[in-house]
C-alpha cells in the first residue's frame, strides 16, 4: 500500500505492507536516530514525535501515522546536540542506546510544561528506560536544560 508521511517537514510517499510498523518503516529508510528495543512499547528507545508527543513507534502501524507530523532527531539535530551536551556533563551519557528517545521526550517536555517540578519531569519520562544508568544524572541535566533546578 501506499502512504505519505510527513517526516521532518518533508513530505515523503512509501510503498508499504499494511501491518509494517512506523520503527521499520523509518529505519528502513535512513532515519536510523529511530531504533528499536522492547518491540513492546515499553522501553521509549523508539520514540519519535507525533505531531509534537512523544510516541513508541514500534507500537504504531506506519499507515495510523499518515496525516500527522513525525519529528525524529535528524529533524531537530541542534536541539538535540545541546540536550546531549546536558547528559553528557552530568554522566547521563554511557552507551547512548537510549538518547535519541530521551532527546525526543525532553524536547516535547520542554515545549508542554512550563518550570516542571520533579515529580512532573519523572512522570513525563516514565516511558523512557536506560539501561546502562540509575536516572540521577539524567534528572540533574533535563532540569538544568529546562532552568528548573
Amino acid at each position: 500500500m501506499q502512504i505519505k508521511l510527513n517526516i521532518n517537514n518533508v513530505q515523503r510517499s512509501f510503498e508499504i505492507e499494511p501491518d509494517a510498523m512506523l520503527t521499520d518503516v523509518l529505519r528502513k529508510n535512513g532515519f536510523i536516530s529511530v531504533k528499536m528495543g522492547c518491540n513492546e512499547g515499553a522501553c521509549g528507545i523508539c520514540t519519535v514525535l507525533i505531531d509534537g508527543k512523544p510516541v513508541s513507534s514500534c507500537s504504531l502501524f506506519a499507515a495510523k501515522a499518515e496525516g500527522h507530523n513525525i519529528t525524529t532527531v535528524e529533524g531537530v539535530i541542534e536541539e538535540a546536540e545541546e540536550i546531549g551536551r546536558f547528559l553528557t556533563s552530568e554522566g547521563a551519557e554511557q552507551c547512548g542506546y537510549c538518547s535519541p528517545g530521551f532527546v525526543l521526550t525532553i524536547i516535547a517536555m520542554k515545549r508542554e510544561l512550563t518550570k516542571p517540578s520533579e515529580e512532573e519531569i519523572k512522570d513525563y519520562l516514565v516511558g523512557n528506560l536506560c539501561r546502562c544508568s540509575g536516572y540521577v544524572g539524567h534528572l540533574r541535566a533535563i532540569k538544568k536544560y529546562l532552568g528548573v533546578e
